[in-house]
């Protein structure tokens, strides 16, 4: 079966492995074994509170209890930019008219913003090419939804996840090939590689400041602002079915979305149940579930059959075992599927 957990510094090795499968494009996830061996020590001060909340990077690792191996990895940043500057571009609108010729235009722009600067980030989304079967996709990615749902309280209201934008099947970008290659002087892979390594000092002393005409841009730059990579897509969908959407913000090198949402308006903090482990076979209908227990510093969650209607949730013997929980405890559910009936 696989697990999902909070992440461990025993993890380290397994996780450096995953990501030298990662490819470019997720700067949250290179296989450097300080950064990341940095990264697992702050997701473990985080699940202890050992930290500030806005401090804190909860990574999650899905993992396959029969070989005990890494299956997949996601993570939410506590809170982004105040360590070190965070940069969109934030489409804008500028007009311009004569009356004296009639004439009335508006135009696109693209502001360097640091508007969501101090927002929660849901990042370092990786499975494994071998376990991308059935719904382990839509179980990591949905799995930090439920946690925020448990753990509200540990979250800003604003809630973003830069999604990875449209690139050709050569791995070039169209649009860092029509804007940022003209003020960085070097090819995208080394511009994410240094943001990957915390170097963002560069982008504010290279960047211009007054807003850019997207009419200057090169057609098929204009073409993909806001576009995501084609393997990305699938990941899109999942996080606008619970809740996050697109308000014109985009990233500064491959402009692919910012999604964002307001955490009390997601999916699992309205549609969530807290209710009660119990041992047993679910009875009756039953629906794709995703169970938690409830605890922040050995969190756990499985993906599991269960049963409407009872104010308690029936698990085997197993699913207690992985879930670190014994009859009686407290879990929390979410069904993985948006109801058709729901109000979202």
């Amino acid at each position: 079966m696989l697990v999902i957990r909070a992440i461990t510094l025993d993890d380290i090795d397994p996780l450096i492995e995953m990501a030298r499968q990662v490819g470019s494009g997720m700067t949250t996830l290179k296989p450097d074994r300080a950064m990341l061996g940095e990264r697992v020590e702050t997701a473990v001060a985080s699940f202890a509170q050992a930290i500030p909340p806005e401090k804190r990077d909860y990574m999650f690792v899905m993992e396959d209890t029969a070989n005990h191996r890494l299956a997949g990895v996601c993570a939410i940043k506590g809170a982004v930019g105040l360590t070190e500057p965070f940069y969109n571009y934030r489409i804008g609108t500028l007009v311009h008219s004569s009356r004296e010729l009639g004439v009335f235009t508006r135009m696109d722009t693209l502001y360097l913003s640091n508007d969501l600067t101090g927002s929660s980030e849901l990042c370092s989304l990786f499975l494994m090419p071998e376990y991308r079967t059935g719904h382990n996709g839509k179980f990591l990615s949905k799995s930090r939804f439920l946690f925020i749902a448990q753990f509200q309280q540990l979250f800003t209201e604003k809630i973003i996840a830069e999604m990875r934008g449209f690139q050709l099947d050569d791995g070039t970008s169209p649009f860092y090939e029509g804007l940022g290659r003209h003020f960085f002087k070097m090819d995208f892979d080394h511009v994410d590689g240094l943001t990957a390594l915390g170097k963002k000092s560069f982008i504010a002393e290279l960047m211009p400041r007054q807003p850019l005409y997207v009419d200057y841009l090169p057609e098929d730059a204009q073409a993909v602002i806001g576009q995501v990579h084609r393997s990305t897509l699938p990941a899109r969908k999942l996080l606008e079915q619970e809740g996050m959407h697109y308000e014109g913000y985009v990233d500064i090198f491959d402009a692919g979305p910012v999604l964002q949402g307001r955490v009390s308006e997601l999916r699992a903090v309205r549609d969530s149940v807290a209710t009660v482990a119990e041992e047993g076979v679910p009875e009756g209908e039953c629906d794709i579930t995703l169970v938690s227990n409830t605890k922040l510093e050995d969190f756990r969650m499985i993906l599991t059959q269960t049963c409407d209607g009872g104010a308690r949730v029936a698990l085997n013997v197993r699913e207690l075992q992985l879930l670190h929980c014994q009859a009686g405890d407290p879990v929390r559910t979410l069904s993985l599927n948006v109801r058709k009936n729901s109000h979202g």
